[in-house]
C-alpha cells in the first residue's frame, strides 16, 4: 500500500512538473499578447466629426491609430465624410481616450493625403504627439496566422474605451472576384478586376463590426500588418450577397506604407 501510494506521489509529481513547464511554455505567448495590446492601444483614437451647435457634439465614424511621427493617423477613407456643415462650424476631428477617467482629448484634424482604390487616408493633428505603431516590412503574412486588432467595434456607445479581438488569417484572397452574370457587376467591380496589378486583401476569421473600420490589425509584437475594413472591401466581394456574411477584412500595410512615402515627395 505504501509503495502504491508513494508511486502515485511520484506520478502526480511528474504530472505537477510537466504542467508547471507548460505554463512557463505559454506565459510568454499570454504576456507578449499584453504588451503589445497596451502599446497599440495607446496609439488608438477614434474619428469622428465636431460641430459645437450639435447634441451630441462628436459624431464617431471610425477608429484611427498613429503613425509616421506621430501626428499622422492612418484610417479608412470612407471614414472621412464627403461633405462638412462649414457654415455649422463642422470639423474633422481625433479623439483620445482619457484611461484614467478623465475627458478624452478632442483635437482637430486635417486630411494630407487620401488613396480611394486601396481605401485609406491620412489625417495630421497638432498639439499632441502620439506613440507611433511600427509598421510591417518583412514577413509575408501566411495562412492560419494569428493576429490582434483593436478599434471601436461600437463606436462611442458604450464610452471611448477601445476593444481588442483576436482573428486568424483565414486567407489571402484578391480584392473583387468574377461573377457569373454580366448584371452583377458594377463600374467598381469591374475596374478592381481589370486592374493591371490584382489588390490583395486578408481574410479574417474573427469578427469586427462597422466602427472596426480603420482599427491597426497587427501580430504579437504591436507590429502593423493590415487595417481593418469593414465597408469597401464587403462591398466589392460580397454585392452579390443577400445577407452579410460576417467575414471580416483587412486592407496589408504595405498600401498605407505607400501612402505615407508618397505624400512625403
Amino acid at each position: 500500500m505504501v509503495r502504491s501510494t508513494s508511486a502515485m506521489i511520484f506520478a502526480w509529481g511528474r504530472v505537477l512538473v510537466a504542467c508547471s513547464m507548460l505554463v512557463m511554455a505559454v506565459s510568454p505567448a499570454v504576456a507578449g499578447n499584453e504588451e503589445a495590446i497596451a502599446k497599440v492601444k495607446a496609439s488608438i483614437v477614434a474619428i469622428g466629426t465636431y460641430q459645437p451647435s450639435r447634441n451630441p457634439a462628436f459624431s464617431f465614424s471610425g477608429t484611427g491609430f498613429a503613425v509616421g511621427d506621430g501626428t499622422l493617423v492612418a484610417t479608412n477613407a470612407h471614414v472621412i465624410p464627403g461633405a462638412l456643415d462649414v457654415e455649422r462650424r463642422e470639423n474633422v476631428v481625433v479623439a483620445i481616450p482619457n484611461y484614467s477617467g478623465g475627458q478624452s482629448a478632442v483635437l482637430q484634424a486635417q486630411l494630407v493625403a487620401i488613396d480611394r482604390e486601396t481605401d485609406l487616408a491620412l489625417l495630421s493633428i497638432q498639439g499632441r504627439t502620439l506613440p507611433a505603431l511600427q509598421l510591417a516590412t518583412g514577413t509575408p503574412l501566411r495562412e492560419g496566422q494569428n493576429l490582434l486588432f483593436t478599434g471601436y467595434p461600437i463606436g462611442a456607445v458604450l464610452g471611448l474605451i477601445p476593444a481588442t479581438h483576436r482573428g486568424m488569417v483565414a486567407a489571402l484572397t484578391p480584392i473583387a472576384i468574377p461573377r457569373a452574370r454580366a448584371g452583377e457587376l458594377d463600374a467598381a467591380t469591374i475596374k478592381r478586376l481589370s486592374a493591371a496589378t490584382p489588390f490583395t486583401v486578408i481574410q479574417l476569421d474573427g469578427t469586427a463590426y462597422p466602427g472596426n473600420s480603420g482599427s491597426p490589425l497587427y501580430d504579437e509584437n504591436g507590429v502593423v500588418v493590415g487595417i481593418i475594413n469593414m465597408v469597401f472591401v464587403k462591398g466589392s466581394r460580397e454585392n452579390a450577397i443577400t445577407n452579410p456574411s460576417g467575414i471580416s477584412y483587412a486592407i496589408p500595410v504595405q498600401a498605407l506604407t505607400e501612402l505615407i512615402a508618397n505624400r512625403k515627395r
